[in-house]
């Protein structure tokens, strides 16, 4: 099984009712997940998103620029979540969403990747670390931080937080 980077867009009541109920979020989201695996909607217009298994080499690349949000983990714990698949959900205030936002308008993906090769991904150990060592491009990586700083403006213009987890 695959660990892919999962993320939902929530309100900030919808993040506060998550605090305190999270297997009610989790079954919230899961029906926002469902919903939009029919219709596929563009980054900036879901609630939900995955970089399939792009996480680890954007929080690798991330960690370079000395970004100020991890957006790949979350920074705040939401007590007493289960496992929603590879652990508990983490969460973003939208503060820090909109945070987050100002610096991924900063920066691009071709900033991002710019004197990274597959190799270096490689020898961090980055998962998936095989698709490194056969030195696979980086455009797998640039497309889905691209994705997601579309999801991120989007749901900053809206003061919205984030439900972040590895499914």
């Amino acid at each position: 099984m695959s660990m892919i980077g999962e993320y939902a867009r929530v309100t900030a009541a919808e993040l506060d009712r998550a605090v305190r109920d999270p297997e009610g979020a989790l079954k919230l989201v899961t029906g926002w997940m469902e919903e939009e695996a029919d219709t596929l909607p563009p980054a900036a217009e879901a609630r939900c998103l995955d970089i399939d298994k792009s996480w680890d080499a954007l929080g690798f690349l991330l960690r370079r620029t000395g970004f100020p949000v991890d957006v790949v983990h979350g920074e705040e714990a939401i007590p007493g979540a289960d496992d929603w698949g590879y652990g508990p959900p983490r969460c973003l205030t939208p503060e820090r969403v909109a945070a987050a936002a100002e610096a991924m308008a900063e920066l691009t993906g071709e900033q991002l990747t710019a004197g990274a090769h597959p190799a270096d991904l490689a020898a961090a150990e980055v998962y998936p670390v095989i698709v490194w060592e056969r030195g696979e491009s980086l455009d797998y990586v640039r497309h889905h931080y691209d994705e997601l700083r579309a999801f991120f403006r989007a749901a900053a213009d809206q003061r919205e937080g984030m439900l972040i987890w590895l499914g």
